[in-house]
């Protein structure tokens, strides 16, 4: 196992790496829509966290040399269900067709205030 670090995603806030490379297969941990250089949470909307969240994914990825092409698993972890269609949007907008699979939970809370969190997995 490798463990992948980058200052341009979040950094984590308790014993868990920001993702994990393991043989061809890369593991990033939940990100929400924090600003990886303030530490402030983005964003009013869901819409505008979740374009946050997706780009702090996208840079796990890249600093395992890979990009969110390479997603095949992604799980969206929501606070409220009604904002699922405005979450799909953005989602389309960064994903790419085959889209990976995926699941959505809603949650009653997450670890910090913030709408949503989505973690992936991605081969290399």
């Amino acid at each position: 196992m490798e463990e992948i670090a980058t200052p341009d995603a979040p950094a984590s806030i308790g014993p868990y790496s920001q993702g994990i490379i393991d043989g061809e297969t890369i593991y990033v941990s939940g990100q929400g829509p924090v600003d990886p250089e303030t530490g402030d949470i983005v964003g009013e909307t869901l819409t505008e966290q979740t374009e946050r969240t997706l780009e702090n994914v996208a840079a796990v990825l890249e600093a395992a040399g890979a990009s969110l092409d390479d997603v095949v698993k992604t799980t969206v972890f929501v606070r409220d269900m009604r904002y699922y269609d405005d979450i799909n949007e953005v989602y389309g907008e960064y994903m790419s067709e085959p889209y990976p699979a995926r699941s959505a939970v809603e949650v009653d809370d997450l670890p910090i205030d913030i709408g949503v969190e989505i973690e992936v997995v991605a081969s290399m």
